[in-house]
């Protein structure tokens, strides 16, 4: 009864945020003017076409190499293998609505079928992931000391900084919960509470996969690595936006394109569980294109070309994906069949 009741809480949850951020980005487009946006966002053509390879060339294939720089090498998968994995965690995250970290698990799993120890693959993902939010503050802070600098605009900087500590003590907390044994801590737990000895191998498991989070951990050239290329990642993913500003025609700068991303990634951030930051980000480049003096239009195309780059990539990914899987259960079934 309880998890009905939970699970209907949920559902309610989800389907009132999806309302939301629907509401939101209907009345901005009415707001800045649909024609206008439409007539924006078609005005870049096939510049469409260039933002779409340049992040599955460049910042998708640096997120990859992040990742690949926490595996020992005695574990390590070649960097091909790791980039589609990336990229249908990446296609999971983005277009599966109730699955905002839910990419992060698929490719570890992932990992996993592909001969990666299963504390391994799922170590590597958890400490990219912190390391991944770590960098992002930083890459925050340097967006909000451009938008000071280029624009005298101080209206970002209280709220950013308190974000920004927030968000460094949550993930020293989350590090050192890491480094504790937190996963054996909650086995523990668990095993107590259901009082049978079936339950007894979390704790084991737990303990596992403690040892291998302080393993990657321990490994500074790997964790300089992951923090070099996420963050060459997200500085390179500016590329993205300056080539959308470029095809409608805006003033394309290196600097606007870095606020632009590091600005829009935040505001991401702050309100996750809205699925896929429907309106959200629309919103965010709206709020922020403003501050740099491009129309209301342009901005929201500016949303929509990032939203059309998400499906390009993203449906194909999520195909794939589902191809694999596929081909698992029938493997899986072949010796019972022919039993």
């Amino acid at each position: 009864m309880f998890r009905v009741k939970g699970g209907k809480k949920i559902r309610i949850a989800f389907y009132l945020l999806v309302a939301a951020g629907a509401g939101l980005f209907t009345f901005l487009l009415i707001h800045q003017g649909a024609p206008q946006v439409i007539a924006a966002f078609a005005s870049a053509g096939w510049w469409i076409a260039a933002v779409v390879v340049y992040h599955f060339a460049v910042p998708l294939f640096m997120d990859a190499f992040a990742w690949w720089s926490l595996f020992p090498r005695t574990e390590r998968l070649s960097l091909w293998e790791l980039f589609w994995m990336r990229w249908i965690g990446e296609s999971v995250s983005t277009l599966v609505p109730s699955a905002s970290v839910g990419g992060d698990v698929v490719r570890a799993r992932l990992a996993a079928l592909h001969g990666i120890p299963i504390s391994t693959s799922a170590a590597s993902v958890l400490v990219d992931i912190t390391l991944g939010v770590f960098v992002q503050i930083v890459f925050t802070l340097l967006g909000l000391a451009l938008i000071v600098t280029s624009t005298g605009h101080q209206g970002f900087v209280r709220p950013t900084l308190i974000g920004a500590v927030i968000g460094v003590l949550a993930i020293i907390g989350f590090y050192v919960v890491q480094r504790l044994g937190m996963f054996r801590f909650i086995g523990k737990i668990i095993s107590r509470l259901a009082s049978a000895d079936d339950w007894h191998s979390l704790v084991r498991s737990g303990h596992t996969l403690d040892e291998a989070i302080r393993t990657q951990y321990a490994r500074r050239s790997g964790v300089i690595g992951c923090c070099a290329w996420t963050g060459a990642s997200l500085i390179f993913g500016s590329g993205e936006i300056w080539i959308a500003l470029y095809a409608l025609g805006l003033n394309a700068t290196i600097v606007n394109s870095v606020i632009l991303q590091s600005m829009v990634l935040t505001i991401r951030s702050a309100v996750f569980p809205v699925p896929g930051a429907l309106g959200v980000q629309e919103g965010g480049y709206v709020l922020v294109g403003n501050l740099l003096g491009i129309p209301g239009d342009a901005a929201f195309a500016l949303s929509l070309i990032a939203r059309v780059r998400e499906l390009i990539l993203g449906i194909p990914g999520l195909v794939l994906w589902q191809v694999i899987e596929a081909r698992r259960v029938l493997r899986a079934r072949s010796p019972a069949n022919a039993r």
